[in-house]
């Protein structure tokens, strides 16, 4: 018995060096951890049980059947965030690259398939070379029943991607698909094709960081939610996002108390919103005056800025907010901002988070370049995701709901279940300039004075339309509140909807304006 254990203990500890001293070694030299020190940093200390460590590729083309190491380039298995389970994968960048075989893709698809089973969260990083050529269709085969998990496990668990490394070809549909996308500065990078590639079909030159770096997917493409400057700070980041979210589509976020008060009255906001319609301010300064302990995690904050999205608390309960930004291009919703926002609306939805909206909005980007590029298709988007949303929705519009964005923002019309409003809040069909000029153009026209003549017109119109009441008279605002009070309000109201129970007619499922 004794020589079996000792022959278990030496292949286990022939697992644990994935590809060498010498490469885990070259690892550590780029700046990036090795497959199980990330997760070892990922979960709670002492949780990680491993599953498959003993596996190997079964291809005997160009050689390969003399190059077997065991676990085959990945490291799956399950542990535990802050005591709540998920299951993980890690590709092991220092064995072939962390190139996918059919082997390797098996052993992937099995955490996933567990994870759905039992209910609970899906963490991939991945640092890997690609598909294994030697292994040929086989290893583009193992691609795609990934990408099959990825979307059956869709809305039903969360599913997170670390890029922590290259990420190229089909590589990248898998987290492409997932919820919610890290990558590493300038040790990561995506593409579907290299900077080789593109120089052979397209004769432009570029690098690897300029096509498909942090940065760029970050700020220009949209593919990372996150970016981070380190493996560590990465998995960091993994971890709070986590703490935001449900292990599945039947529960409830989870609920943390942390003492600050759900009737504590924030008196900066009472002065924050300028007197003058046309001057900016920072809606970060709203959301973390009325969230708890001013704690938000923001989500694409590179990307789009003119619309914030992230995850907050209010009195212990996870909530998604989305918010326009006033600072950023008068917190106009255009192309980018409307797919920013019905992503995240729509994933809000899947797990029953509840959605909290500030608006601010002027209206949608006008521009040839926003037409031609379907500003009216991706506008319909963040429509669509709201209208189909059956989680509690409060909207607050701290100024400006002018024409179809103050539908868009969650606007009664849409089920929004409270929707409250500052006294500064204007809803109309337009600015009172545009509306005065195109209703009153002949008057204005035929005056003694026509500059004077708008002036007061102008005036007029703000005394009817500039302000929340004719909205409230009708039923479309339900309250209008001192800004001081905010969060007492929708802490009340969250805690009211908790009970909520909404639902969509019975389809298959919807057609998104794609």
């Amino acid at each position: 018995m004794s020589s079996k254990l000792d022959r278990m203990k030496a292949l286990r500890e022939q697992t644990l060096v994935g590809g060498g001293p010498e490469r885990i070694a070259a690892q550590h030299k780029q700046g990036k951890l090795t497959a199980r020190e990330r997760i070892d940093l990922l979960l709670d200390e002492g949780s990680f049980v491993e599953l498959d460590r003993y596996v190997e590729h079964q291809c005997d083309s160009f050689g390969m059947g003399a190059k077997k190491v065991p676990g085959d380039g990945v490291v799956t298995g399950h542990g535990t965030i802050d005591g709540r389970p998920l299951f993980v994968f890690s590709q092991d960048f220092t064995v072939w690259g962390g190139s996918l075989g059919a082997a390797h893709a098996q052993k992937i698809c099995k955490v996933m398939d567990q994870a759905l089973k039992v209910g609970v969260p899906v963490v991939g990083m991945n640092d890997s070379g690609g598909a294994r050529i030697q292994e040929g269709v086989a290893a583009l085969g193992g691609y795609a029943d990934i990408f099959l998990r990825n979307t059956l496990a869709s809305g039903v668990v969360p599913q997170l991607s670390a890029i922590m490394g290259p990420c190229a070809g089909g590589a990248v549909y898998s987290p492409a698909i997932t919820d919610f996308v890290t990558m590493v500065e300038g040790t990561s990078y995506m593409f579907v094709t290299g900077p080789n590639v593109v120089k052979t079909v397209t004769h432009e030159q570029v690098t690897s960081e300029d096509l498909g770096g942090a940065t760029v997917h970050a700020s220009k493409s949209g593919v990372a939610h996150f970016t981070a400057p380190t493996d560590a700070d990465a998995l960091a980041l993994l971890r709070r996002l986590f703490s935001f979210l449900p292990l599945n589509n039947r529960e409830d976020p989870p609920r943390r108390k942390n003492g600050d008060e759900p009737d504590r009255e924030s008196p900066e906001l009472d002065t924050l919103v300028p007197e003058n319609p046309n001057k900016p301010y920072d809606m970060h300064q709203v959301i973390r005056a009325i969230v708890d302990a001013g704690d938000f995690l923001e989500v694409h904050d590179k990307f789009a800025k003119n619309l914030i999205v992230g995850f907050a608390r209010l009195d212990g309960r996870p909530i998604g907010i989305v918010a326009n930004q006033p600072a950023h291009l008068a917190g106009v919703l255009d192309i980018d901002a409307s797919l920013k926002g019905a992503r995240f609306v729509r994933f809000c939805d899947c797990f029953n988070i509840p959605l909290v909206v500030f608006e601010d909005v002027p209206g949608f980007l006008p521009g040839v370049a926003q037409e031609h590029g379907g500003i009216i298709k991706h506008g319909a988007k963040l429509l669509y995701a709201f209208c189909e949303a059956t989680v509690p929705k409060i909207t607050v519009i701290t100024r400006k709901a002018y024409g179809g964005a103050y539908d868009v923002m969650n606007s009664k019309h849409v089920r929004g279940d409270l929707n409250l409003a500052w006294p500064t809040a204007e809803c109309a069909v337009m600015g009172a300039a545009g509306a005065v000029e195109i209703i009153f153009n002949r008057q204005i026209a035929a005056a003694a004075d026509p500059k004077a003549e708008k002036e007061k017109l102008t005036a007029e119109y703000l005394e009817r339309f500039a302000n929340p009441y004719e909205a409230a008279r009708r039923g479309f605002i339900d309250d209008v509140i001192e800004p001081r009070t905010t969060r007492r309000h929708l802490s009340r109201a969250l805690a009211l909807l908790k009970t909520k129970h909404d639902s969509n007619p019975p389809r298959k499922h919807g057609n998104l304006p794609l």
